[in-house]
């Protein structure tokens, strides 16, 4: 049941229609789960504005899509991240304290930390880049002798290697081995329930152990990573009061540095299956060439189901198209539905480079990872990260090697959060080129 309309009401003079609330005992989280992706897009499609009302977990919830949903989330301190998401997402994927769980003055600091490393230096994303290049081709003849590899678990131990060692870690084999499968495992539970979360959460624990223990070492110089390093940069920031971060909290945002960057490799699995399925583009970038790199990398940031949407909590009564929201107002923000919706794009479901689409313009209706200003808001400031990534593997699996494809089940399912290809897209036949 989608909960109608209520009779206009007046907010200084202007009519504003409210929601009512859902049936007292209805609740969706059953067929939330069922559906996944498409639990709001389905119920956004018959609608006039893409809003409504249920319940989700006992919740009662406002169910948001499009750029003047994006913009009420990611413009100034309207909604916050805390209180918005279950506490087995949370652990897993932000924690708390994090910079995504800050509002105001100490958001606004700790936001500042991300956007030096990530967004302000693109030299530090060409060095990041160049030790997952490094990575790949150092391995290309590992790949070549064994003949066949399966790229989703192929791109976690590269993506993890560049990461660790890009972030000023321990990055030698040992260390890969034991962190990338923690880092996927937090990623792959974050939507699910049941025992395998259990065990993510007890992995990612044992992590933070350790990179307390690291941030510990870089403050009493018993270590030295190179200092424009993520790790040195965290160990010395300090916080709007002045104080360094704690060791743990230091050791939860090295984790938000490191799990979103191999939890690229999702995209690069997309990506590796748009060449497969569009041959003409794998022949465009077979030269080597860079041009429409980025068109493409952002393309499947559109088109690819990578997390479906995001939640927060208002701080204080809103509008959106039309409705009021109360304060306090649980609300989801469909970013998934919102980038397949034929109201902001044509053919939506059609992979388009054309489209010309980038992570900075264009910023409330392009939201396939949130939106918004990067340096003012909520919006995640690892986008140029990512397209570069997705971006640098397209060009190494066109260009500096060649494969085939055996049949295997490439069915990606949009009932399981997040999703990819069933069979982790394997290729066969690897050669250097």
């Amino acid at each position: 049941m989608i909960s109608r309309m209520s009779a206009p009401q007046t907010n200084g003079g202007s009519p504003m229609r409210t929601l009512e609330p859902p049936a007292r005992f209805e609740d969706k989280t059953r067929a939330l789960l069922r559906e996944g992706y498409l639990f709001m897009p389905r119920r956004h499609a018959g609608l006039e504005a893409p809003i409504f009302r249920t319940r989700l977990m006992l919740r009662n919830v406002v169910c948001l899509a499009g750029p003047e949903a994006a913009r009420l989330f990611y413009t100034g301190d309207i909604v916050t991240r805390r209180g918005a998401m279950p506490q087995t997402t949370l652990r897993l994927l932000q924690d708390k304290h994090s910079v995504q769980q800050l509002d105001g003055s100490a958001h606004r600091n700790r936001k500042a930390l991300f956007i030096r490393m990530l967004v302000q230096n693109p030299a530090r994303i060409d060095d990041l880049v160049s030790r997952f290049r490094d990575a790949w081709l150092r391995r290309l003849p590992v790949w070549e002798r064994q003949g066949r590899l399966v790229l989703s678990s192929t791109c976690e131990s590269l993506l993890a290697e560049a990461a660790l060692s890009w972030a000023g870690l321990p990055a030698n084999e040992h260390a890969v081995k034991r962190d990338a499968p923690i880092l996927s495992s937090m990623i792959r539970n974050a939507g699910r329930f049941g025992p395998a979360t259990a065990a993510a959460l007890v992995r990612r624990a044992n992590m933070e152990r350790r990179l307390r223990a690291e941030i510990r070492a870089i403050r009493s110089g018993a270590r030295k990573p190179p200092d424009k390093s993520p790790a040195a940069e965290i160990a010395r920031h300090r916080d709007e009061t002045g104080a360094l971060l704690s060791p743990s909290v230091a050791a939860v945002e090295l984790l938000n540095i490191l799990r979103p960057i191999v939890a690229v490799g999702r995209y690069i699995v997309f990506a590796a299956m748009m060449l497969h399925q569009k041959p003409a583009w794998r022949a465009r970038f077979s030269d080597g060439s860079r041009e429409g790199l980025d068109r493409f990398a952002e393309e499947v940031r559109r088109i690819a189901p990578f997390f479906p949407f995001i939640g927060g909590v208002l701080m204080r009564e809103a509008e959106c198209y039309g409705y009021r929201l109360e304060k306090g107002q649980w609300v989801l923000l469909d970013l998934y539905g919102t980038c397949h919706d034929p109201r902001w794009f044509v053919e939506p479901d059609e992979f388009r480079p054309e489209r010309d689409l980038s992570w900075q313009k264009d910023v409330y209706r392009f939201i396939p990872q949130g939106g918004g200003d990067a340096v003012g808001s909520h919006r995640c400031p690892g986008e140029r990260a990512t397209v570069a990534l997705i971006a640098e593997a397209v060009r190494l699996l066109a260009y500096r090697m060649s494969f085939e494809v055996p049949r295997q089940d490439l069915d990606v399912p949009l009932d399981t959060v997040p999703t990819g290809p069933g069979s982790g897209f394997a290729l066969e036949n690897i050669r250097r080129r």
